[in-house]
């Protein structure tokens, strides 16, 4: 429970600073996660990014000010952290479809972004089954791309889809080793809210191919969770309650390292596919 009320707290500081600078790495910290797991954590669980969930509350509070307040549109497009009235009124209108102007004037109807809370489900979920194991560090080879935390959810799997399709899946699936085809998401540029996705395998020799990366993993503690079901949804499934419930109800929190889908040999898309979800821990 305690890793839910930091989450919580979490949320807490992004409200009571919506008005001024906010910094993303300050908000993990009172998470106690890095600013890469906090980020990942939070658009698994909510589908959208800090960012937006940010400039969805800035917009929803901006739009009561200008109903009920005669603050001028200038200041509170500068309060709430827009360089000038034009980048504030096109995000404006993005989101309620109407103009500042139009609110002040005309009063028609904007739209009200809540703010979150997260919660533990606790009405008849199925057990969650997972294991703790230790592993030495390792190394995986395969290919990676730079992707943000807006269009991941996009890129990620139009990466599969491209390596299925030119054949490297399957070249790479030649090499593998017990774990199989793994997916791989490593921290990256933090200050660009980007990071790295391998679809890679364990390094078993050192006969490495010119257009292969090879991936430092660190030792350390895994928490280990299965999926069972048709890919994607089966194991986005398995990531929503590991952030929602596991997290929560255990003594454990997110350890430095990179996070890792193994999938083994066999029909993705069957009902019966297990997958897994490898993700380093330690325990508080």
């Amino acid at each position: 429970m305690e890793s839910l009320q930091k989450i919580n707290d979490s949320i807490a500081f992004i409200e009571n600073n919506l008005a001024s600078h906010l910094s993303i790495e300050e908000t993990a910290k009172i998470a106690c996660m890095s600013r890469f797991h906090f980020q990942r954590m939070f658009q698994i669980l909510t589908g959208f990014t800090v960012a937006e969930y940010i400039r969805k509350r800035r917009l929803t509070l901006a739009a009561q000010e200008l109903i009920h307040s005669n603050v001028r549109v200038l200041d509170i497009a500068l309060k709430y952290g827009y360089e000038s009235p034009e980048s504030f009124s096109k995000a404006f209108r993005k989101a309620h479809g109407i103009s500042p102007t139009e609110v002040r004037h005309t009063g028609k109807t904007v739209k009200a972004f809540p703010k979150l809370s997260f919660q533990i489900q606790l009405k008849g979920e199925e057990e969650m089954n997972y294991k703790i194991i230790q592993r030495e560090a390792f190394q995986v080879v395969g290919k990676g791309i730079r992707v943000s935390m807006e269009n991941n959810n996009e890129r990620i799997p139009l990466f599969w889809k491209e390596s299925n399709e030119n054949g490297f899946s399957e070249k790479l699936a030649q090499q593998a080793g017990e774990m199989g085809i793994l997916g791989v998401c490593a921290e990256g540029n933090q200050q660009k809210n980007e990071f790295t996705y391998y679809i890679a395998v364990e390094k078993t020799s050192d006969k490495i191919s010119p257009d292969l990366e090879v991936k430092e993993i660190p030792a350390a503690t895994w928490a280990v969770f299965e999926s069972v079901g048709p890919m994607p949804h089966a194991i986005q499934h398995v990531w929503k309650r590991i952030f929602s419930e596991w997290f929560p109800a255990t003594g454990y929190e997110h350890a430095p390292a990179p996070e890792i889908e193994v999938y083994p040999e066999g029909d993705a898309y069957s009902e019966d596919y297990r997958a897994e979800i490898w993700i380093p821990v330690i325990k508080k």
